[in-house]
């Protein structure tokens, strides 16, 4: 039987509604973390009964991401900007960049108040990464932020991941100016890591999948790899450009899934 939470937690603020699903929180739970509530828990359940491949699909994009973060820490990139981060779990980016150089600085994003709380808790003793709230359609509250500037070097190569976040941007929105506010402050060297639902090719019906996530979390929209890869105008895709997540690189221990429907890319901002 679900163990009912009685009382709140010391990493949750009185001021969050712990009654209400977080997608922060039911992301978390799906990737196995244990920042979550019983709500959360039930609306992943319910979710994930209408799509079964959701939770692996998410945990392939958590590996996707620490793989990435590898990667470019292998090209010299020393500096980390994660928007709409969710909840750190164990293998999160700042642990990825930290253990390949100590000197790197990660910051991260994230709209979810839990998900913020969580994350300065955990990061109270480590000068080198932060966390603080934000909106995604608010660049500029971003990219000048007290934490940002304090870490972030913008003369100097910067990693910007917006890891499972643009499917929340519908094409009305146009996605493709907003990832522009970002890149355009980049230095010349950077990387823009993306990963995003959908498929190489998506059908004109929204997939099922996607029409339960959206009436019970939030809208998704999925996108094709076309679709995905204009997203990094401006910048060049590496190896082997925009594919499903777990195919991005995998590791050699790894039995990558390529059914799962996330997809991924990794690209660098050229030299002027």
């Amino acid at each position: 039987m679900e163990r009912q939470d009685t009382e709140r937690p010391a990493w949750a603020p009185p001021e969050v509604d712990i009654d209400t699903p977080s997608i922060a929180r039911v992301y978390d739970h799906w990737i196995g973390g244990i920042h979550n509530f019983p709500v959360d828990r039930e609306l992943a359940r319910k979710v994930a009964a209408g799509n079964p491949d959701l939770p692996a699909t998410l945990k392939a994009n958590r590996a996707f991401l620490r793989r990435a973060v590898r990667e470019l820490s292998a090209l010299g990139i020393r500096q980390f900007l994660d928007i709409g981060s969710g909840i750190p779990a164990e293998g999160n980016v700042h642990d990825v960049a930290l253990a390949a150089h100590p000197d790197s600085k990660v910051v991260y994003v994230d709209i979810d108040p839990v998900a913020v709380a969580h994350g300065r808790a955990l990061l109270a003793d480590e000068p080198r990464a932060a966390v603080f709230q934000g909106d995604l359609y608010k660049s500029r509250e971003i990219l000048d932020a007290e934490d940002t500037l304090r870490l972030i070097d913008f003369d100097r190569p910067v990693a910007l991941i917006l890891a499972a976040v643009l499917h929340f941007v519908p094409d009305g929105d146009d996605p493709l100016a907003l990832v522009r506010q970002y890149t355009e402050r980049l230095a010349p060297g950077s990387a823009l890591v993306i990963s995003h639902a959908g498929a190489e090719e998506v059908p004109r019906a929204a997939p099922a999948a996607a029409e339960q996530y959206r009436g019970a979390v939030s809208q998704v929209i999925w996108r094709s790899n076309q679709d995905l890869a204009a997203l990094f105008e401006g910048f060049e895709l590496v190896e082997p450009g925009v594919v499903r997540a777990p195919l991005w690189r995998p590791e050699p221990a790894e039995t990558p899934d390529p059914k799962l429907a996330m997809l991924a890319g990794v690209a660098l901002k050229p030299a002027r």
